[in-house]
């Protein structure tokens, strides 16, 4: 069972503008992770279901975050069938971020009560997601879409939309005010925040005040 309501999950996503995302096969560095994600002030992050007993590291993460991290509404990504939705779903998994439009994600989803966020590449999928019940969409990769110029094209004769992009998002000044600055919602960033050489060299004071740096940007760039 989710700690989180799935109200209190897009809110959260709404407020801080930024889903840092991660995965590795061990379970302590990922706590080093979000441990220094949390301190920085996020309050959001998805593991990426990536790698043999994923959904291990997942629980041992999770059940760790409620006593060390307690306010980290902790999700899932890179879901591609209903079956590892809900089996995530059983380990408190709080949402649930898909590379893809699977309308059985959808149903198990809506079910529980647990936000959805698909990976969409046309306004038909993106128009499909909403039919289905999703508050928020995810374009993926953003950066070979079409980038912010894309964005700014769904939002123009469809407003209401709320899109996520991912893959491409970089945590400078000039990148975040583009994306948000052609709409974006909010944005998913992993490889450029979470860097291979803070994960080499154990730099996880560094990732705190790079999240906290970014977290003041993305702030700045709303206004």
């Amino acid at each position: 069972m989710a700690r989180f309501k799935r109200l209190e999950v897009l809110n959260t996503i709404a407020e801080t503008g930024l889903v840092p995302l991660y995965y590795d096969k061990d379970a302590a560095i990922v706590k080093n992770v979000v441990k220094a994600c949390y301190e920085g002030g996020a309050r959001i992050f998805e593991f990426t279901n990536r790698g043999d007993f994923a959904h291990e590291v997942f629980a041992e993460v999770n059940a760790w975050c409620a006593s060390e991290c307690p306010e980290m509404i902790l999700g899932v990504g890179s879901v591609v069938d209903a079956p590892t939705a809900v089996l995530y779903m059983q380990l408190g998994a709080a949402f649930v971020v898909s590379p893809l439009l699977n309308e059985e994600i959808a149903r198990v989803c809506n079910r529980r009560k647990i936000a959805w966020i698909p990976g969409t590449a046309t306004l038909s999928e993106i128009n499909r997601a909403e039919e289905l019940g999703c508050e928020l969409v995810k374009i993926f990769p953003a950066d070979t879409i079409g980038g912010p110029s894309y964005i700014k094209a769904i939002t123009g004769p469809c407003p209401w939309t709320s899109i996520m992009p991912s893959g491409g998002v970089s945590p400078s000044r000039e990148n975040l005010e583009a994306w948000f600055g052609a709409g974006a919602f909010c944005v998913g960033m992993g490889s450029k925040l979470i860097t291979k050489e803070i994960i080499a060299n154990a730099q996880f004071e560094a990732l705190r005040d790079k999240v906290s740096e970014t977290l003041e940007l993305i702030r700045s760039v709303r206004k």
